[in-house]
């Protein structure tokens, strides 16, 4: 198997049919039953731990093979046993009983209910100074990359290989790709890039839509 075939990301939707509509609901309403918020709360106390990052969190994600039939929370919860599993925080007989059974291991830090209000409120800025100038200015036409990345990346599949047009310059930011799989922060300029729906569908009801994605400078070319 290839390198591309080896890493599938069951997460990338975006502009795939066949899924039904989306159903909005309302802005208040954040749990749908009690459990959800200790997942919520265990998710976010292991990631302040140090062991795995937001991006290596995102990647155990949209790789579980039962992605599509998880609600979001369950989903959360199963990427956090595979993220737990991989580091040797918890057992394999642990995850059959439900139980703890063993000694905790050590960790770099832990989130004290005190601090939970604070740290949240602070969260974890990802600019980082430049250490070059950026490649494009607002404005300039550009294309992304057109290949199958094998590893987690932030390009949706179906802007790949299509024409837009850089509307905003953010800076610096830690590169989610690399961070993804522990090769450090690597910052790269992080641009937003305008697309008209027809440069990405062929279809009627494309035209007059504009979709406006985040994209770090090294998923860019110039035109």
């Amino acid at each position: 198997m290839s390198a591309a075939l080896a890493y599938t990301s069951h997460a990338d939707l975006g502009g795939q049919l066949g899924w039904g509509p989306v159903r909005p609901e309302a802005e208040a309403e954040r749990f749908h039953a009690p459990w959800e918020a200790r997942a919520l709360a265990l998710t976010l106390a292991m990631g302040a731990t140090g062991a795995w990052n937001l991006d290596m969190g995102r990647s155990a994600r949209e790789q579980l093979p039962n992605y599509l039939q998880l609600s979001y929370y369950e989903i959360w919860i199963e990427a956090l046993v595979r993220l737990m599993l991989a580091r040797g925080m918890l057992g394999p007989d642990e995850e059959q009983a439900g139980s703890s059974l063993h000694p905790a291991p050590p960790v770099l830090r832990v989130l004290r209910a005190d601090a939970v209000a604070g740290v949240l409120a602070r969260g974890s800025p990802t600019e980082r100074e430049a250490t070059s100038p950026a490649r494009f200015a607002v404005g300039q036409a550009v294309r992304t990359r057109n290949d199958a990345s094998p590893h987690h990346t932030r390009l949706p599949a179906y802007v790949r290989g299509r024409t837009g047009r850089v509307e905003r310059v953010h800076g610096c930011h830690v590169f989610a790709d690399a961070h993804a799989q522990g090769l450090g922060e690597r910052p790269e300029w992080l641009y937003t890039v305008a697309f008209d729906g027809p440069t990405l569908w062929d279809e009627p009801g494309s035209q007059g839509v504009r979709v406006s994605v985040d994209a770090w400078e090294s998923y860019l070319e110039a035109i």
